[in-house]
């Protein structure tokens, strides 16, 4: 059989891409998918993160970041990076909600509401997570907090009554049952594919980021903006533990004290992000409002029934909770 070199360079290429994490641990490369666009705080954040660890192990090691899903869909990392497909990446932890319910507690609306809360709810919930990880063979590098969720529609929202019967954007088990209980209909639609999910009426409406909207120039296809904060997500970079084992300690500490840098930039970051970004939908002629009391009432409600619902998951919900509430 004929090998041309035209065939071994595509099959080198595939190598080096999709690489096991055997193979990777011993080359001077690692690949990094994210989800997000290059505009998103917490893309940059990765790209920084890459950066310093090239720097600090003098181009020893090389993170490739592959933004926007471009390597590899969001839904499908954390199986990339178990498996040793991509040596680490980035992934919106409530999407893994599926796995375990640790990976559902910045997904409850109204649980935390604030940055401050938010980062208590993380320290609480950060020793059950990395369990988790460790048992699917992955470890924890850091985590990148988004601004607080609120409400996208085409009309003006006074309550649950005016979103009745309407297409809901889900994300994550924790959003699909949010739609459920806010007698909307759950469509599952990843980052990329909003604006064609907002035109072609796949979805009239969502809960996210401001940023979120900012970066998919939602005013292109809706009106309104209800400032509800319901609680605040994060995203997590995650590494193969096999890969990160194999590496010398002087790399393993180089690569920890990155992680350690880009999380604290991301606390840091997110809070200035979110007002900046909420002014720019305002700009855009996005009317931005506070919700009505009576919104919010039924809100909260809400957030108590997937409190208690979440709470019976699992004892590890009661452990989080537990030092949550200290």
């Amino acid at each position: 059989m004929k090998f041309s070199i035209k065939s071994a360079a595509i099959l080198l290429a595939s190598v080096v891409t999709l690489g096991s994490a055997g193979i990777a641990s011993a080359a001077s490369q690692w690949h990094m998918p994210t989800p997000y666009g290059d505009a998103n705080l917490p893309t940059q954040i990765a790209y920084k993160f890459a950066e310093e660890i090239k720097n600090n192990t003098a181009g020893d090691l090389d993170i490739v970041v592959h933004s926007g899903a471009s390597l590899i869909k969001h839904p499908e990392i954390p199986r990339a990076v178990k498996t040793g497909q991509v040596q680490l990446g980035e992934v919106f932890i409530g999407i893994m909600g599926n796995t375990h319910p640790v990976f559902k507690h910045d997904n409850i609306p109204f649980l935390a509401t604030t940055y401050d809360s938010a980062q208590k709810l993380w320290e609480a919930a950060k020793p059950e997570l990395e369990k988790q990880l460790n048992k699917e063979g992955m470890m924890l590098l850091y985590s990148v907090p988004w601004p607080a969720q609120s409400l996208y529609t085409k009309a003006p929202v006074n309550s649950l009554a005016d979103l009745q019967g309407l297409k809901m954007r889900a994300y994550s088990p924790s959003t699909s049952r949010l739609a459920d209980l806010m007698n909307t209909s759950p469509t599952t639609v990843q980052v990329p594919e909003i604006p064609q999910a907002f035109s072609t009426g796949i979805i009239d409406a969502m809960i996210t980021s401001p940023s979120t909207g900012v970066n998919g120039q939602a005013w292109d296809y809706l009106t309104n903006y209800t400032d509800v904060r319901a609680w605040i997500p994060k995203n997590m970079v995650v590494v193969n533990k096999r890969s990160f084992k194999r590496l010398d300690k002087k790399t393993q500490q180089v690569i920890l004290d990155a992680a350690a840098n880009a999380e604290a930039s991301g606390w840091a970051g997110v809070r200035g992000q979110a007002a900046e970004d909420t002014m720019t939908l305002a700009e855009h002629g996005i009317t931005v409002s506070e919700p009505s009391p009576e919104l919010m009432a039924e809100l909260n409600k809400i957030g108590t029934i997937m409190v208690d619902e979440w709470k019976a998951e699992a004892p590890e919900v009661e452990t989080i909770l537990s030092t949550y509430y200290q």
